[in-house]
């Protein structure tokens, strides 16, 4: 199509509202494309990071099991008699 003013191919032969439309909502869209994926892919980082800390965290503190009291032994004593 050729056309002779600026303003003829805004109307784009009275179409205009309808091709200008799509395209603003088509690049409206796009964006808020992108804008989703950043967000969705901090919050994964963040929980990532979250999770990393707190096993770092249970690492560092001792579990109930693994505090004993300052004398005892870890020695197994096996009976001499036979499994029944």
């Amino acid at each position: 199509m050729i056309w002779t003013s600026a303003a003829e191919f805004w109307a784009m032969g009275g179409y205009g509202v309808y091709v200008w439309g799509s395209m603003g909502v088509s690049a409206a869209l796009m964006a808020l494309e992108v804008w989703l994926t950043r967000m969705g892919r901090k919050q994964a980082l963040d929980a990532v990071c979250e999770a990393m800390e707190a096993e770092a965290l249970d690492a560092q503190t001792p579990s109930a099991a693994q505090v004993r009291p300052v004398g005892a032994s870890r020695s197994v004593h096996f009976s001499q008699g036979a499994a029944s």
